[in-house]
């Protein structure tokens, strides 16, 4: 049964957090850190939180990109869009 646990334990550990618990978790940052009340040592830990939580979100849009990418590529021969595609002049 220890074995179980531990196993499950590491998958909860590995989940990443959805993208709505990030950007709410996020928000609140900026929320205090624009409320200006905050001491400077305070507002330094609540900025590293929120670079944090900012580069778990863009993990989480660069992998439901590379999801939908997949899934146009399997799509009757069609092609992945482009991130960045060429204007037309």
């Amino acid at each position: 049964m220890a074995r179980t646990s531990k196993k499950k334990a590491d998958t909860d550990a590995v989940a990443p957090p959805s993208i709505d618990t990030m950007l709410d978790g996020l928000e609140a940052v900026v929320a205090e850190l624009e409320s200006g009340e905050l001491p400077l040592e305070e507002a330094l830990r609540k900025f590293e939180e929120g670079v944090k939580l900012a580069r778990q979100g863009e993990q989480i849009l660069a992998s439901v990109e590379e999801r939908i990418e997949a899934l146009l590529a399997d799509a009757e021969g069609t092609e992945p869009f482009e991130a960045h595609p060429e204007e037309s002049t």
